[in-house]
């Protein structure tokens, strides 16, 4: 019908898009020629409309689109070594939820971070590191501890999902602009590592 405006995307169904699209990257299909084309870059040129906000790292090898399949107009990504949340990031994330309306974030960490093993080399070996670098990392190394006091084995990748995990429960319980939409069902916040080697998006929140 002309004029007909869909329905606005549920969370699950923003996930449901998400899983399906890392299957395609890891089944090597390429992103839909329509999601990148000249029609859909001139429709965007007059409005986006994102389905998900991402928090991510700044890994050169975890670039989202890519990772989920995902064409243009699709992520509001935040990006950053870490993918930690500083108040730029959060202002990002505010903007993608109340301004652009997406229904879902995903905390997205990675297989052997930089970032974290920076964070981990503080806290086991006192490391020091040059110019901003030592703030940059500073918010992980709560993270870092808190896998510590869990267990030594594997404590680079244990510290990768507890700094995940410590975010999704901020962004979950201590932000009220997200809060809200999170309490009318409107909106969703989940974390997530993906596995350098084999290419798996892991949901685990």
């Amino acid at each position: 019908m002309a004029g007909h405006t869909p329905a606005p995307m549920t969370p699950d169904q923003a996930l449901d898009l998400l899983r399906e699209g890392n299957r395609r990257f890891r089944d090597g299909n390429p992103i839909r020629p329509q999601m990148t084309g000249e029609e859909r870059r001139l429709a965007l040129a007059r409005e986006q409309r994102p389905f998900c906000v991402l928090v991510g790292c700044s890994d050169s090898r975890v670039p989202p689109e890519l990772l989920f399949g995902r064409g243009l107009g699709e992520l509001f990504i935040v990006r950053n070594a870490g993918n930690v949340v500083d108040l730029a990031a959060m202002g990002s994330i505010e903007y993608g939820v109340a301004v652009l309306g997406a229904p879902l974030i995903v905390v997205l960490g990675h297989e052997r971070c930089g970032a974290v093993k920076a964070a981990v080399d503080v806290v086991e070996h006192d490391a020091t590191y040059p110019g901003s670098i030592g703030q940059m990392i500073e918010p992980i190394i709560p993270a870092v501890l808190k896998a510590r006091r869990e267990g030594e084995h594997d404590l680079l990748d244990r510290s990768v999902r507890a700094n995940v995990q410590r975010i999704v429960h901020r962004l979950r319980h201590t932000e009220e602009m997200l809060v809200g939409p999170q309490r009318e069902g409107r909106l969703k916040v989940v974390g997530a590592r993906y596995d350098l080697d084999d290419g798996i998006v892991d949901f685990f929140e």
